[in-house]
């Protein structure tokens, strides 16, 4: 028989697995505060205590022999020694379940394990599980009426909902953080606003808003406390965006190479690697493409993947090596790294994922399907139609500079 506390945790887990209340097992037997102290691991069970349980829950005696499963709490603590990427998808398995079946469990340790849960599912690749996570966490903020909790799942959800392609929601989101923490007059770290006035201009350069996505970057580089370290790359990355988003390609590489500049790889390895790979994305986009900038950059990163890549960087690098192999003439590698990619599609940007339809129909084409470039322009009228002009007229671009399939070629039938 287990000792307290562990025969209180087994009584509780078996009464709620069971569906029954604490007033369903009380009764001439036992009181409701006897029962509460057990529960609780306060008192110690006597035998004929036992023999009570086992006929009101309708189990075996040797049910109080079994140790409890781990409750919320326990999961939780577990969940943050836990770095090892090979055992993340494990972690949230048995964080998901723990939460699925948790009753009565305060909405602080709720919060944080929804907090953790998102986490596990970015890491795993999981964006669109981890938005209907951050969702619920931000609900959840809001009936425990926690300014500071609301503000940090706001700023989450904004900026996963925007690596989903929905900008629209991201910038709600970001708004209602900023506005939140200026009523309520928070404590929040200046890191975490200045980073939250970069997803407002990102986004507000993604929805065609440029003056006001420039006037928001341009503050947060005003307010740098330093121009070296994570932030500062972070905050030159998200200049060179906007300049792109205006088509100044040449200020926007000239912001990105201070991006590159300000960090180092020991800092934070991650981002050392994303901003090369957005490097090279640039670099792809340029007229003409600067092959051996993009290719530089991308055999810079190679060796970082396997130490701090995430599914979705390893994809984002397939799809850029792809473009690159498209851009030598190496139309065979460049199909094979776009099957490749393709696998992935899901964890791509929106942007990317245009692009990648964009790179597919050009090899279409290059192989003699005539549908191709017809496909190609339904796409650049989409992305048009959405209002993101400057990818637009890079797809329109990519169709001008595309050789012509037999069937429209001058004087062909």
């Amino acid at each position: 028989m287990l000792e307290q506390p562990e025969f209180g945790r087994r009584l509780r887990q078996l009464r709620r697995q069971l569906g029954k209340s604490q007033a369903d097992l009380t009764g001439p037997g036992m009181s409701a505060a006897y029962l509460s102290r057990l529960e609780s691991g306060a008192r110690p069970p006597t035998q004929r205590a036992i023999e009570y349980l086992v006929d009101r829950l309708g189990v075996q005696a040797e049910s109080f022999d079994v140790p409890p499963d781990s409750d919320l709490a326990d999961i939780l603590a577990a969940s943050f020694t836990v770095f090892d990427k090979e055992r993340d998808a494990e972690m949230r398995t048995m964080l998901q379940n723990v939460l699925d079946e948790a009753v009565d469990v305060d909405p602080q340790t709720r919060w944080q394990a929804l907090s953790q849960l998102a986490r596990l599912h970015g890491a795993l690749g999981d964006y669109e599980d981890e938005r209907d996570v951050l969702q619920e966490m931000r609900d959840l903020s809001d009936v425990m009426e926690r300014p500071l909790l609301r503000v940090h799942s706001r700023i989450r959800f904004a900026r996963t909902v925007r690596n989903l392609g929905d900008a629209e929601s991201a910038r709600q989101g970001v708004r209602e953080a900023l506005e939140l923490s200026e009523r309520h007059r928070l404590h929040v770290p200046a890191t975490e606003l200045l980073r939250s006035k970069l997803l407002l201009a990102s986004v507000e350069a993604e929805l065609g808003n440029l003056a006001e996505a420039v006037r928001q970057s341009s503050d947060v580089i005003d307010s740098l406390p330093r121009t070296e370290g994570a932030l500062a790359a972070e905050s030159f990355w998200v200049a060179a965006t906007v300049q792109t988003r205006l088509g100044h390609y040449e200020q926007a590489t000239a912001q990105l190479q201070r991006a590159l500049a300000a960090l180092d790889s020991r800092e934070d390895l991650t981002l050392w690697m994303r901003l090369r790979l957005a490097a090279a994305s640039l670099a792809l986009q340029a007229g003409p493409p600067r092959i051996e900038e993009a290719d530089a950059c991308l055999r810079a990163v190679e060796p970082a993947l396997g130490l701090a890549g995430t599914p979705r960087h390893h994809h984002e690098y397939l799809f850029l090596r792809a473009q690159l192999a498209f851009q030598k003439g190496e139309t065979g590698e460049a199909c094979e790294l776009c099957r490749r990619a393709e696998e992935g599609l899901e964890l791509l940007s929106y942007r990317d994922r245009i692009r990648l339809e964009v790179l597919r129909g050009l090899l279409d084409a290059a192989a003699g399907n005539e549908g191709a470039l017809p496909r190609v322009r339904s796409l650049a009228a989409q992305v048009q139609q959405a209002g993101m002009l400057d990818l637009a007229a890079e797809v329109w671009r990519a169709v001008a500079e595309a050789p012509a399939s037999p069937a429209e070629s001058p004087g062909s039938v």
